[in-house]
């Protein structure tokens, strides 16, 4: 049984070698076959070897986030309470003062509310702080290589990437952002920066990466493109009547006297006024916050397809504006934290003695772990969700 033993074991190790050097082979193919595709797209030899010098195999970090799944329900209160936080206002507000002539000129030009314009920003790169650290040559071939539904879309992003170099738009030392491709002050994808970026400063290069005008005035191009209407609304909170029943949805458009009709009001009760149509969107239910979204909201949502993206960057852009928040409350007793709680959240759970390693204010899998410990130890049911209850729990004011 010994030696029957070893020599499985052996067995193992020797097909977990030639399934790693195979795998190997074919990254190694899929890389050439990346090479030509960028020689046959007008990408220069010296470009695409110095963007591909140092890929000898797949980015481990980019695969893992390829496939992350959220290990808690992800509440819509929890989302804005992140997102749309005192101090990506009161940042917001202070970033609109410092840019407030780029500001008008990008609205001027583009037509596009310059508070939405400002909150994309705020809302993508925290007002270019935090855009990403992915070298995207690297991060892209890996995903091409994967091999998955998706190849020929990671291919074209790869391609276009280098192609933004081949122009000289960028240099290649700038092409870090998100796993998926998206860099620059507001997260463009390579094929959205090719169709949308502009030279808005007019120095003769589109660059989203260090240069503010261009990344501003490129968003509102982009939004201008996917449909918004110059002066027109993107969303009001309203109120339902007691026992609506009617049509949801933001695809659901009826014009305001028809939802007067159907018994929809302002927040405070006040009659719909204005043109256009617009969806009745429920984010949380009946019970929360109402509000009725025009096609402006529309524009926004194509930025990353998301309802609660759109809300995020709607309620973002109003609160900059000086708009307060949402009247009707969540329906819950247990709201999402703000950047400045979830950091202070972890410094709790440290001083209790997890390791979660140093506090950062993002709630990642170590401390969604420490979280489902102490509420075991609190005699909750585990969740591993950051929320006010836990928070107070730990002595969070």
């Amino acid at each position: 049984m010994r030696f029957a033993s070893v020599a499985f074991l052996l067995a193992l190790a020797w097909s977990a070698a030639a399934s790693a050097e195979q795998r190997s082979d074919e990254f190694l193919s899929c890389l050439a076959g990346i090479k030509q595709a960028a020689h046959s797209a007008g990408i220069s030899p010296a470009i695409t070897e110095a963007a591909l010098k140092d890929v000898k195999e797949p980015a481990e970090r980019v695969l893992k986030l390829s496939e992350v799944q959220p290990e808690t329900k992800f509440h819509i209160w929890d989302y804005l309470g992140f997102l749309v936080d005192d101090q990506r206002i009161d940042d917001g507000k202070a970033k609109m003062a410092e840019h407030d002539a780029l500001l008008r000129a990008v609205e001027e030009r583009y037509g596009v509310n310059r508070y939405v314009v400002a909150a994309v920003w705020g809302v993508e790169t925290d007002y270019g702080r935090a855009v990403g650290r992915n070298f995207l040559p690297h991060a892209l071939t890996t995903m091409v290589c994967k091999n998955d539904h998706r190849t020929e879309f990671w291919q074209k992003q790869l391609i276009a990437a280098l192609q933004l170099v081949e122009r000289g738009d960028l240099q290649l030392e700038k092409l870090y952002g998100s796993w998926a491709g998206a860099f620059g002050q507001t997260q463009f994808i390579p094929t959205t920066y090719e169709h949308f970026a502009v030279d808005f400063d007019g120095d003769g290069k589109r660059d989203l990466v260090d240069n503010v005008a261009d990344a501003l005035g490129s968003t509102a191009n982009y939004l201008r493109g996917n449909g918004w209407q110059p002066g027109a609304s993107w969303l009001i909170e309203v109120k339902l009547p007691a026992g609506y029943n009617g049509p949801t949805g933001r695809k659901n458009k009826a014009s305001l006297s028809t939802w007067t009709q159907r018994g929809i009001t302002r927040w405070d009760g006040s009659p719909l006024r204005g043109q256009g149509s617009a969806g009745l969107l429920l984010p949380a239910g009946k019970e929360g916050p109402a509000f009725l979204t025009f096609k402006n909201f529309d524009a926004i949502w194509t930025y990353n397809r998301a309802e609660s993206y759109a809300l995020a960057i709607s309620h973002l852009a109003d609160r900059m504006a000086g708009y307060p928040a949402f009247r009707t409350p969540w329906p819950t007793d247990d709201l999402g934290l703000s950047r400045a709680q979830r950091y202070r959240l972890q410094e709790l759970l440290i001083a209790e003695g997890y390791d979660i390693g140093e506090a950062d204010g993002k709630i990642g899998s170590r401390s969604q772990a420490a979280i489902r410990k102490h509420e075991e130890k609190l005699g909750w049911e585990p969740t591993g969700r950051a929320g006010t209850k836990i928070f107070k729990a730990l002595g969070g004011e």
